[in-house]
This record gives structure tokens, sequence and C-alpha cells, in this order.
């Protein structure tokens, strides 16, 4: 009896915006099939797809079958696919696609491609009859077979499939496939116990007393844990078990990513507001979807209420996630719900191996976990029947993904509330101008937390205009002015911690030759290299070129190279010599980067081993160090300077959370904050702290030039490595732009089109880039603009030497 056939829906991770469909045999085909992964044929490749659902029946016999389901069980909830299709949906993008963005990484097969020189390529590379790029890819396939992506960072260029597929049929290579992949899975170990506790003792063997006493008292215990109490345990484990008296089976164990357990806390006693917003929440859950704006002060006690409302959740049956904007955060926001929650807390992050991301995954997928807490990507938690979603940190810009997906976690955080039935609550002590204007009509719900807990008052702030030391303080020391010198070397005689904020990294952002006038810019980017004197090196921040410390001009050979501009290092380096005694410790992007350095430096801090921490944005957000009782804001004006239409906002929003860190424990806080600009809107309304006085004249503005939240913008990113074809698919990306305007009656009065035109970082990563931006008031229209454009001029807009990119919603305009 042959087969019954099955139909179902496929999502593969490629760019295109449809889905598939496959026939899948009786044999494979079960009842829980959505969130499996099939491996499917597609073309002449095999590649690993997304179940979606079932397909109607009565296709054609020419349907392809698909040729394994990859899991046992499902790797999403079936409640989760109307989130993915809206994903896809609103930011233009493949579902496949979505849905491996969602999903941990290294678990996916696919058909890898490898090319190798023929005979008759290698007589062709001897007799120079072929074009320079044909010849250099020829030249670097002569020892063996090579993957495309290998070859192309041979060459140090992307090599387009065209070029592949003619040397193809004209004989000069060869190519063969092969099945790759998943190199994740569960982990394995071995357990061993006892099979009678009456077994009785050997007094001549005291390795096997040993092995006996573990399991009597701890019961099945690994092989690993016994291997480091029993030498030489392995033969005896197979002794044992040939007698009868232990049994052993292969057990899943989980990867352990939080590195330290935590001991349980006790809840404190809450103040008034914190009851108050607890309340109003917690008699909302189970009751719908409702969206709320928790606008609390620095250290007004945010993190309890979320952990009080999820209680309450859990107890009513239902799941939390939690977003937190930076890894940075995660790791105090985890140990605090740890210390409440136990075992019912999953981490998710990119700073997690692809194993320890994987477990945390089935952990949630099976219930184990009925909390998540992670960064961005967390919002694809595969949770079930949530009750609320929380955001901490809702302003801030990292939860946008700026490559591939651009999603923004914020605003998904709101949808997958509204299609889970569920609460969602976003909290900040200086919320986004967009929150501030939904929480004005009636999109949200407001809550107020205007008093620190403890009564403690909110740090008192001195200006320092730095103009009046333009011309007497020189280099680093133009930024330890007087004042902050003198508020530093009074809380560290007091015992007490100092945190030093520049949101600029390196040494010396600006490298020139005081001869010639020429600077040292990246081979890749048009923009200066960062010197960072820890590792003697150049490094540019875009795409991380790095090019060994110089002492001549490239140029005309002078060794007249100054260091102007300044970074994290070089304010440490001018603290530790104001202050030798003093522990002087940085955190950055760069002394960061290894696992595990973040949590040992805030520990440090913590414990008080460090005196002064200078740090990026990475300090500003969330953190809670009570003996924190001086902050420094170095130069308070570099976000003002970007061309930006929310470069106000971001200024306000990072100097109000950094002087937050200050005078959080008995003593009372002080914050230095040094600018160039002390009348500028922004800062001003940062030394008040009150984000209504700077939301009430940013609105004026963005209301004048008609910017969010008065209009939706989508850009459109066009990039490539030759200058000019760049420039020539940007102008007939703009002309299809205006032609669709002029069809369309509805686009003419809606959409605006701005561009193409240059971006303001002309090139980085070796491709030359330009931007148009499209702007219209109704969402709805903007977007249907945006998928015509796309979707139906798919083959105009599509140039295998030039990629456009679709933002929807951008933050990073440069």
């Amino acid at each position: 009896m042959s087969d019954i056939n099955h139909y179902i829906e496929v999502a593969v991770p490629i760019p295109v915006y449809n889905t598939f469909t496959y026939n899948i045999p009786e044999s494979l085909y079960t009842p829980e099939i959505v969130g499996k992964r099939a491996l499917v044929p597609f073309g002449n490749r095999r590649l690993t797809g997304y179940i979606l659902g079932n397909a109607e029946s009565g296709y054609p016999s020419g349907v392809k079958e698909i040729l394994d389901v990859l899991d046992e069980k499902p790797l999403f909830p079936e409640s989760m696919v109307p989130f993915f299709r809206w994903i896809a949906d609103y930011y233009i993008h493949s579902v496949g696609e979505v849905v491996k963005a969602a999903l941990p990484g290294g678990i996916n097969l696919f058909d890898l491609i490898e090319i190798a020189v023929t005979p008759e390529g290698e007589k062709q590379l001897c007799d120079f009859s072929l074009s320079p790029r044909e010849m250099e890819v020829l030249s670097y396939l002569k020892d063996g077979f090579s993957s495309l992506k290998t070859l192309e960072r041979k060459t140090g260029s992307e090599i387009p499939k065209s070029l592949i597929h003619k040397m193809e049929r004209s004989g000069y290579i060869v190519t063969k496939r092969s099945l790759k992949g998943k190199n994740v899975g569960p982990r394995m170990e071995r357990f061993v116990k006892l099979l009678s506790p009456d077994i009785p003792m050997k007094r001549k063997s005291l390795r096997r007393e040993k092995v006996i006493s573990i399991l009597r008292s701890e019961g099945e215990v690994s092989v690993k844990r016994l291997k480091e109490s029993v030498p030489n345990v392995s033969g005896l484990i197979k002794t044992m078990k040939e007698a009868g008296s232990i049994s052993t089976r292969e057990k899943r164990v989980y990867r352990d990513p939080f590195g330290e357990s935590v001991e349980p806390d006790t809840p404190p006693i809450l103040t008034e507001e914190q009851n108050n917003v607890i309340s109003e929440i917690t008699g909302s859950l189970g009751k719908g979807f409702a969206t709320y704006m928790l606008a609390g002060v620095t250290g007004s006690g945010k993190t309890e209420v979320y952990m009080k409302v999820a209680l309450e959740a859990i107890r009513l049956g239902y799941s939390a996630l939690v977003l937190v904007p930076e890894i940075a955060l995660i790791s105090q926001t985890e140990k605090r719900f740890r210390a409440r929650f136990g075992e019912k807390v999953a981490v998710l992050h990119s700073g997690l191996s692809s194993g320890e991301r994987y477990d945390q995954w089935v952990r949630i997928v099976e219930k184990d976990a009925v909390i998540a807490i992670g960064a961005r990507s967390a919002i694809f938690a595969p949770l079930q029947n949530i009750g609320i979603i929380i955001v901490d940190e809702e302003h801030d810009t990292s939860y946008k993904q700026e490559s591939s997906l651009r999603y923004n976690a914020r605003d998904l955080a709101i949808v997958r509330a509204k299609q889970s039935g569920c609460l969602a609550l976003l909290g900040s002590a200086t919320p986004s101008v967009q929150s501030i204007f939904n929480s004005e009509g009636d999109k949200y719900i407001p809550l107020y937390m205007k008093k620190r807990v403890n009564m403690q008052p909110l740090p008192a702030i001195t200006v320092v205009d730095l103009r009046k030391y333009r011309d007497s303080l020189k280099g680093a020391r133009r930024f330890v002015t007087p004042e902050l010198l003198g508020a530093l070397k009074k809380t560290l005689d007091r015992g007490e911690q100092a945190l030093l904020f520049l949101n600029r990294r390196g040494f010396a952002n600006y490298p020139v030759c005081a001869a010639c006038g020429e600077s040292l810019k990246c081979k890749n980017c048009d923009i200066s290299l960062t010197l960072h004197k820890q590792t003697n090196a150049f490094r540019c921040h875009f795409c991380g070129y790095t090019k060994p410390s110089v002492s001549k001009c490239s140029e005309c050979g002078s060794p007249q190279i100054k260091m102007l501009g300044f970074g994290t290092e070089k304010i440490e380096e001018a603290v530790n010599k104001l202050f030798p005694d003093a522990r002087v410790a940085r955190l950055d992007h760069d002394t960061t980067s290894k696992k595990g350095s973040l949590v040992r430096i805030l520990k440090d801090l913590k414990n008080r081993k460090i005196d002064v921490l200078v740090g990026t944005q990475m300090i500003a957000k969330g953190h809670d160090f009570p003996d924190i009782t001086l902050v420094g804001i170095i130069c308070a004006d570099l976000s003002l300077n970007f061309p930006d239409f929310r470069a106000g906002e971001r200024t306000f929003q990072i100097l109000s959370q950094v002087s937050g860190r200050a005078g959080r424990g008995a003593v009372p806080g002080k914050v230095i904050l040094q600018t160039y600009n002390p009348d500028h809107f922004s800062i001003m309304a940062s030394i008040s702290q009150d984000y209504r006085e700077f939301f009430s004249k940013e609105i004026i503005f963005r209301k004048a030039l008609n910017f969010p939240p008065f209009s939706r913008i989508i850009q459109l990113k066009i990039s490539g490595r030759d200058k000019n074809k760049t420039k020539l698919h940007a102008h007939a990306v703009g002309e299809l732009c205006n032609n669709l305007k002029t069809k369309y009656k509805d686009f003419q009065k809606t959409i605006e089109i701005l561009g193409p035109v240059e971006a303001p970082l002309v090139k980085i990563a070796n491709r030359y880039r330009w931007q148009i931006l499209l702007k219209g008031p109704v969402t709805g229209q903007l977007h249907r603009f945006a998928e015509i454009l796309v979707l139906e001029n798919n083959s105009q807009i599509n140039n295998p030497h030039v990629r456009l990119a679709v933002d929807v919603d951008p933050f990073f305009m440069m």
C-alpha cells in the first residue's frame, strides 16, 4: 500500500517573498508538524526549510517531496507563525529568513558547493587567454576544491555567481556538492546509579567504596562528576556494571550559560508608587491586550516592579518575556530574576555559545523555563501562553537590528503582545518621543514613578562650560577640568567610587600628518582610523580593519603624525597619571570582547576592586552600583553633532541615564557635566532630568519638519563596490520611485521622496553607499508604496553588482 500524501507549506531562508508547497509522505507526517524543520529539494540544491502549516490537498503530482523532517518536536509553537508572517510583511522580508533569524544558529543543513580547476582551466591559466577576473579565480583554485566563501575571502572581493556558472559551462572549473551544517545539538552525558542500596563494600577496594559512597549520597551521578573524585574510574565503572552493581545510561544535560549560582533573595519592602503601579498592571493580567508606558526616574525600582508583575503572571499560569537592550545589562537582570525565580529563568542573547543558546531555546519550548530574559533577539523566544512582555529601557536604539532583517524588538514586543492577547510594559526613565506621543493619545496607558526608592534624591548636576578651557588646558587634560579633577579627588579621598563617561572608544580618533595634512584612513572605508594604544594599532570601528601603528606618514614620509581627538583609552591614561594610586578600569567594546570579561569587570566594580570606571554607553544603562557617588560626563556634545533628526533625543536620553548611575546608595550623588553647548535644550533638560521638558520642545521641531511620530520613514540603502555603478543604480531606483508616485494618485499627495543622495558615511567595508528616504503620514500607504517598488520591480532593482536593502523605521541614518 502506497503512502498517503500530505501537502505542507514550507518557508525557505532565501530572499523570496513567498512560501512553497511540498508533499510529505505519511511515514514522515505527524499532527504536530508545524514548527519543525524539513530538508527540501530547491532547484538543484538542498535547503533547510521551516514548516508553517498544512497546505490544501489536490495538488498535481509534480509537487516535490521533502527529503526529511529534521526535528522530533517543533522548534516553535504554531501560535508564532502569524508573528513571523507579520514581520515578513511589515519589514518587506522573506518569511523563511525571518524564521531563520529567530531560531538558534548552527542547526540548519545546507548544500555546500565547492569549486576546483579542471585540466582545461589549468591550460587556460598557462595561456593567459582569459579575463583578469577569471585568471584570478583559477589561480586560487590550483590547490584543490574551495568553497565560494573561501575563494571570496582569498581574493578580497565578491565573486558573482554568474561568473562561476560561465566558467563551469566553459569547462574551466568543476563543482561538487555536499550536505553540511547542523553543528549544534543536545549535549549527552553518561550517568551511573546503584542497582541496590545494600551493595556490600569491599575493604580492599578504596576506589570502589568511594564510588558507592558517592552514589548512595547523591543518587544518579554523571561519569564526569565521578572522575572529579575518583581517579581512573572508567575501568571500574565497566567492571561494576558487568558485575550487576550499577547501571549506566545516556542523559541529556543543559550547558550552563550563567557561569555562577545565585542565592535566593528576600523581596524588599515596596514604595507606595511601586505598589500602585504593580496593582494597576496585575489587575489587567489575563484581560486582553494593553500597552503600558512606565516612566520611572533612575533608581525608582522599575526592575522590582517587573519581577512582581512576572511573579503574578506565573501564579496565574502565564509565561513572561523580559527584554533588555544590552548584553551588559542581561547579566545583572538575569541574576536578580534567578534569585527570585530559580530554574524557571532562561536567557537568550548573542553572547551565548551556539550550544548554550540551543539549550536555552529547548528549555523554553519544553516549558522548563517560563521566564525568558534577553536582548533584542529574545523577542523570538518560543514562549507559549504569554501573560506579559516587558521592555526595559524601551527608548534604547540597541533594540533596532541594523543588518539583514532590520527589525525593532521594542515595536515587535507590542505586536506580539497584541497577537497573544497579553500585556506589554515599556519601562524607561527617559521614554522615547514615540512612546510619550502614544501615551498622550490612546495607544499606551501611562504610569509614573517620580521618586527614588528609600527617598534618595536625584544627583546634583554641575555644568562645566568647556569653552572657557579651550586655550588653557591641552590634550586629554582639557577634558579633565579643574571642577572634575577636584570632585574626583574628594570622591577618592572618601573611599567612594566614580564613573567617567565618554561615548567614544580608543585613544585618538583622528591621526593626521602635521606636515602634509594627510589623515590616516581605513583602506575599506572613507573614515579615519582610531588609535588603540593598548594594542598599538589603528582600527576601523566600522569594518574592523586593523593597521599596525606607524611612525612615518605614508604620503610624505614625515614623522610628525599627530594623534588628535580622544577616546576612553586616553581618558583612562590621564586618570591613571593624575591618580596613580587609584584602581582605574575601562568598560567598552574593546575590554569586553572576550567571553566573561564584561561580567568580571562589573563584578570587580560591585566588590569595590575598582575606584574609577571609564566607559562608553555600556555603563550608562540600568546598572545599580550603590557606591558610585560621582559621575563625570567628559563631553556631553558628541551625539549632538550627528546628521540625524533624533540626535537631540539620544543626547538627552544618554546624559540622563548616565547621570542616574550616581547616588543610588546611602550617599547622595553628584554629576559633573562638561559641555560646549550648555544652552542646548537637550542638555538643559538632562540637567533637570525632566523628560517632559525635553519632549515639549522636541515635538515642536518634529512637527514642523514632519518627522516621526508625525510621519513614518522607509530608507532604501543602495551599496556596491563600483562607485559609478552604485551611483547609476541609485539614480535608477530613484527614477522608479518617482514613476511609481506619478502612476498612483494615492501616492502623489502622501509619499515624499528624498534623494537619492550619497550616505553621510560614503564608503564602508569597500562598498559605496547611497540612500533614498520615503516619507509618508500613513503607514499603510507608505508600506504599499515600498512593497510595489520591491515586489513588482524586482528585476530592475536587483543588480548583481549593487545591493538594495529596505530599512523600515530606520534608526541609523548614516
